[in-house]
């Protein structure tokens, strides 16, 4: 495992689905903060709040939280 810092892409889903941070929280069950810190990267959500993320955001999984193909070296 790296400290490296997670990329996703809930902070734009969220801004076009015109939510707040809040209300995104209380429609998956989780609080502001949780959401704050996902956006951020600071915390890897489960298989769970990924999928409730998505359904309630209208996309994927795989588009919120996309792999990257670069390996470090």
């Amino acid at each position: 495992m790296t400290d490296t810092p997670r990329s996703n892409r809930v902070r734009e889903f969220r801004k076009q689905a015109g939510l707040t941070q809040a209300a995104l929280g209380d429609a998956v069950g989780v609080s502001r903060q949780s959401i704050v810190s996902t956006e951020k990267g600071d915390y890897a959500p489960s298989v769970y709040l990924a999928l409730r993320l998505a359904l309630r955001l209208d996309t994927t999984v795989e588009e919120l939280f996309p792999l990257t193909t670069k390996e470090s070296s």
